[in-house]
């Protein structure tokens, strides 16, 4: 659909079919765009200042929490020189070179082309030794075995319950006897905190989606009974129309764990977020500590 004004003589844009379709609520995960949000040229380049940017927490947590949070898995998992780790979603490796400088077999998956130059770039300039792979996760495939496999900053949730199959089938592949995976999701309360909502502007987010001038519209759908919050993304630029879908799933112990154990994993330990924090019911995040049972 394009909205530039009609030349003379053309019909008038049906403006109203526009702005139902701009409201319509799609079907929970009925569309992924994931992919689009992390190759495209200019959206990726503005995710990855926000990966690197200490002032917001919409790609990364702030670095000294990375920090704290490496330091907390050293101990947790006794990671050292004979450790072989995978992190999935490694984005511009903010964990992965933490996790290298303590001796581990590092390697770090994403489909992000900018975010794997420039978590490369950067290992290669701090002489920081870790193994990155321009792929989708859930496409990646490798004969080796980890200590660990980390799946950080909520990625989970992104995902259809489809997905989140194929990833655990994945997991418990990619495992050695014994070896454990570290995740983290939306909580519930997280979840309950959020309502609907519509806004639109011109530039929406700053800018965020193109380097031309456009009108955005962000609306914000929960789904009660699935638990799902989506953000519907609408650009409007004069060559066309963008749709972006931003799901997020939310979890509970109760769900994640038997999401887990329907898969074959054993939840070992539940904290408030990845550096090891003791959970607690408000926490907007659950992460935990799970082997294969």
């Amino acid at each position: 659909m394009s909205l530039s004004m009609p030349r003379q003589g053309t019909p008038p844009i049906d403006l109203f079919s526009f702005l139902t379709d701009v409201a319509q609520r799609p079907p929970v995960f009925g569309e992924y765009t994931a992919d689009r949000l992390w190759q495209d040229e200019h959206i990726s380049q503005r995710m990855l200042e926000l990966h690197l940017d200490e002032n917001v927490e919409l790609a990364s947590r702030p670095h000294a929490f990375i920090e704290r949070s490496v330091d907390w898995m050293k101990s947790r998992f006794q990671i050292g020189t004979e450790t072989v780790v995978f992190d999935y979603g490694c984005g511009p490796g903010l964990y992965t070179s933490g996790l290298a400088r303590m001796g581990a077999t590092v390697t770090g998956i994403d489909f992000s082309k900018r975010s794997i130059e420039y978590a490369t770039e950067y290992a290669s300039e701090h002489g920081v030794d870790v193994s990155y792979v321009l792929d989708d996760y859930l496409h990646w495939e490798t004969t080796r075995q980890a200590d660990l496999i980390t799946l950080i900053f909520c990625d989970l949730c992104a995902l259809s319950p489809e997905r989140r199959h194929v990833l655990f089938d994945k997991f418990r592949r990619h495992l050695k006897p014994g070896g454990h995976i570290l995740l983290d999701v939306c909580s519930l309360a997280f979840f309950e905190s959020k309502k609907e909502q519509a806004t639109c502007g011109l530039n929406l987010l700053d800018g965020f989606f193109s380097t031309n001038d456009y009108f955005g519209f962000q609306n914000t759908f929960k789904y009660d009974r699935e638990q799902v919050l989506l953000d519907k993304y609408t650009i409007v630029e004069r060559r066309g129309v963008s749709r972006f879908y931003n799901w997020l799933q939310h979890y509970g112990i109760g769900e994640l764990t038997a999401e887990l154990t329907e898969k074959g994993f054993a939840v070992e330990d539940v904290y408030s977020n990845v550096a090891g924090d003791a959970y607690k019911q408000d926490s907007p995040v659950l992460a935990v500590v799970a082997q294969v049972a």
